[in-house]
C-alpha cells in the first residue's frame, strides 16, 4: 500500500485488516478519532506503536507524555507539524511492512 492508498482508505468505515496495529492507531487517527487511536496502541508494545504513541499524545497536547514515548521509540520528538508528522510515520510504517 501507497501513502497515497492508506490516505484515500480513510473515505472507508474501518481500517484494511492486513495493517500493522500502528498503522491502524494512525488510520484512526486520520480520521480524528483519538481514542480509538489511543486505544490501539495501548495494547501494544515495540517501536512502532510506541512512535504513533508519540504522537498521539503530542496531538493531545501532553508534550511531556509525547517526549516519553519518542524515547521508548527511540525517535527523536518532532518539531514539523502535526500533518507531516502523521504522513511521515505513515510513509516509514509502510515502507517496514
Amino acid at each position: 500500500m501507497t501513502v497515497d492508498e492508506f490516505k484515500a482508505s480513510l473515505s472507508r468505515e474501518t481500517p484494511a485488516q492486513d495493517l500493522s496495529p500502528a498503522l491502524q492507531a494512525l488510520w484512526w487517527a486520520g480520521k480524528d478519532d483519538w481514542e480509538k487511536a489511543h486505544t490501539i496502541v495501548m495494547a501494544e508494545s515495540g517501536a512502532e506503536p510506541a512512535w504513533v504513541h508519540a504522537y498521539l499524545h503530542r496531538v493531545e497536547g501532553d508534550l511531556r507524555n509525547a517526549h516519553y514515548w519518542y524515547g521508548h521509540a527511540g525517535q527523536p520528538a518532532a518539531d514539523c507539524s502535526l500533518p507531516d508528522e502523521w504522513g511521515a510515520i505513515v510513509s516509514a510504517l509502510l515502507a517496514r511492512h
